[in-house]
């Protein structure tokens, strides 16, 4: 899953986060019924972070501002609370959002490869949903650490694609479609590397969460399925009929109860040294 940000174009173009990334296949609104385990990531993350008075939040890619806000409100007014955001309509809807609920929260331009501050700015950070789209995730774990105090905490939160699952389908069938969703996403594995990536920027791991995001029964295969099976028929991995039975195995599951459709996210707690 992707950030909510402008699709009028035809591709989706990942330019939130890095240019030379592929077109962005993946949009939040694909998976609405999955939102609220977002949410009780977003939850976790926040107890991990335990914000105090008068510290100073980061929220990384931070869209519209929800995360900021509620990093204000735990910080208080001795605090700090900033977003980094490089869509200008993103970020003029968090200012407005910040601006109508008189919160102190800002908001910069910005990027997770180049964060506008200086060393050691920060008492905690938060970026959800970006490194998936990065192509140089490492250079985003260093300025995280770059702006982190000592002592300073983190979470980054992102989905790990080798991990959906598409069930009921012939196995060889759903393969090659999330093969193709896998071979036309810029990170699909970040997930799973983000532990790695935290500790080789030299932050010191302290927890690793997870939860699967499950779509909702009833809404069968969904805009998303539909779309990459296509992309998977437009690139001979499977036929137009091979499609068309999966999508209608998928409905018949959707209507007898039995399918499922996720995705695992992870979530990982570090922290800079002393």
């Amino acid at each position: 899953m992707a950030p909510t940000h402008s699709t009028t174009h035809s591709a989706r173009r990942p330019d939130r986060f890095d240019r030379e990334g592929h077109d962005q296949l993946i949009d939040v609104r694909d998976l609405q019924a999955a939102l609220p385990g977002i949410a009780r990531l977003r939850s976790w993350a926040h107890e991990a972070l335990a914000l105090q008075p008068g510290e100073s939040a980061v929220d990384i890619g931070s869209g519209t501002g929800s995360e900021v806000l509620a990093f204000a409100e735990a910080v208080g007014p001795d605090g700090n609370a900033v977003g980094v955001e490089p869509d200008p309509n993103l970020l003029a809807t968090a200012e407005r959002n910040a601006a109508e609920s008189g919160s102190p929260a800002r908001f910069v331009t910005g990027d997770a490869y180049g964060l506008p501050f200086g060393a050691g700015s920060f008492d905690a950070a938060l970026c959800e949903r970006v490194f998936q789209h990065l192509t140089a995730p490492t250079r985003a774990t260093a300025e995280i650490a770059r702006v982190l105090r000592p002592g300073g905490r983190v979470v980054v939160t992102d989905s790990d694609w080798g991990t959906a699952i598409v069930h009921p389908g012939d196995r060889k069938v759903v393969h090659e479609v999330i093969e193709t969703l896998i071979g036309n996403t810029t990170n699909p594995f970040a997930g799973r590397r983000l532990h790695g990536q935290l500790q080789q920027a030299g932050l010191i791991v302290d927890e690793v969460g997870s939860h699967a995001l499950v779509q909702d029964a009833g809404i069968g295969a969904g805009a998303l399925v539909a779309r990459i099976s296509a992309m998977a028929v437009a690139r001979g991995a499977i036929t137009e009929q091979q499609r068309e039975q999966l999508l209608a195995d998928l409905q018949a599951g959707a209507e007898s109860g039995d399918i499922h459709l996720s995705v695992t996210m992870f979530a990982v707690l570090a922290h800079k040294p002393e």
